[in-house]
């Protein structure tokens, strides 16, 4: 029997509620909160609210949506907990919650009765690590953040089980809520993007949302200093500053389909992932795709990616370190990278999945 029908048959005679963050039309976590809700097909699905870009079908939205506060998530995150906490009405058997920032607080009845399980992507990096994304810098912060913790960790006693996306999270859940966590990695459809033809293998690949901590910037000075063409797939609010710094060997795909997403990891002699990820999804397509990564040898890609095996790791940022990695990843066999990848399946979450719900609801 398929591991996604033995979830649902687990469930089948319980009520279930699936709550993410606020939800956005592309992103990891959300790809996420999808697959999960997909092993429990009657569950019902709840968000703080859907970006003007997503597809709402299905999502029951919070009062927060219809707020001026759904504009600014540093200004919402105060009154998240307190959300999620008046949201849920009728309480279900079961609370799956899918969290990045505070929905790990989610309360949707007596805990006596309910059981409140958290799929962790990362505790809220607003609040416990602001200087690992520049993003959690934001002023309006600084004179709450230490109460916003206490909140953090308080909001999240009634959990009985937790679940992390990676060995680096579970890590973070120890030392920030005082708590354990099992490790789930997250589902990629490495079927998908294993099903492309192989390019020339001719240019560098960088792929993923144009931020400041992803190092879209260290990834032009790689290619620079290797003297290879660079293709930068995504979008972003950095793309105006990523255009001025790259020269005319680096060029921009914005927001390519799926289908093209498979042809450049397919093309790709490597993938550059200088950036200390979570768990880092895209990784583990580009090896679906039998190309290997060029990265930093932290957090999530110490999971995803076997040095000299799958690709190459090193824990600098220096471009000319990382550019020195390139020469070895010729010799690197792409049967290896791709079953590296294969490990993370969607069948494996799903698996993995049934087994921790299994234990923690009884």
């Amino acid at each position: 029997m398929a591991a996604a029908q033995l979830m649902a048959d687990l469930l089948a005679d319980r009520s279930v509620a699936v709550v993410h963050e606020w939800f956005s039309a592309v992103g990891g976590s959300e790809n996420v909160f999808l697959a999960i809700a997909d092993l429990v097909p009657h569950a019902s699905r709840h968000v703080l609210w859907a970006e003007p870009d997503a597809d709402p079908t299905g999502l029951r939205q919070t009062w927060l949506a219809r707020t001026p506060l759904r504009r600014s998530k540093a200004l919402a995150l105060p009154v998240m907990p307190l959300v999620w906490r008046t949201a849920g009405r009728p309480a279900p058997d079961v609370v799956i919650s899918s969290s990045h920032a505070f929905a790990h607080t989610v309360k949707f009845g007596d805990p006596a009765r309910t059981r409140h399980l958290s799929y962790v992507h990362t505790p809220a990096r607003y609040l416990w690590s602001p200087d690992f994304d520049g993003r959690g810098a934001n002023p309006l912060l600084g004179l709450p953040r230490a109460a916003l913790r206490r909140v953090d960790r308080w909001g999240g006693r009634h959990v009985h089980a937790y679940a992390a996306n990676s060995v680096e999270v579970r890590d973070r859940i120890r030392r920030f809520w005082r708590r354990d966590a099992v490790v789930v990695n997250p589902p990629v459809d490495v079927e998908f993007f294993g099903a492309g033809p192989d390019g020339a293998r001719d240019y560098l690949l960088g792929v993923g949302r144009w931020i400041p901590y992803k190092r879209f910037d260290l990834m032009i000075d790689v290619a620079e200093q290797a003297g290879m063409p660079l293709v930068l797939a995504g979008s972003g609010p950095a793309e105006a500053q990523l255009r001025r710094r790259a020269g005319s060997a680096v060029r921009f795909e914005v927001r390519p389909s799926r289908a093209r997403l498979r042809e450049l990891y397919a093309g790709a002699a490597a993938l550059l992932f200088p950036a200390h990820e979570d768990f880092g999804i895209v990784p583990v397509e580009a090896q679906a795709a039998g190309t290997p990564v060029v990265g930093l040898a932290r957090g999530g890609l110490l999971e995803t990616v076997v040095h000299g095996e799958t690709g190459m790791l090193a824990d600098s940022t220096d471009p000319r370190v990382l550019a020195g990695l390139l020469a070895e990843v010729p010799r690197l066999d792409r049967a290896r990278i791709r079953a590296q990848a294969a490990r993370f399946s969607h069948a494996r979450f799903a698996e993995r999945m049934t087994r921790w719900v299994d234990d923690a609801v009884g």
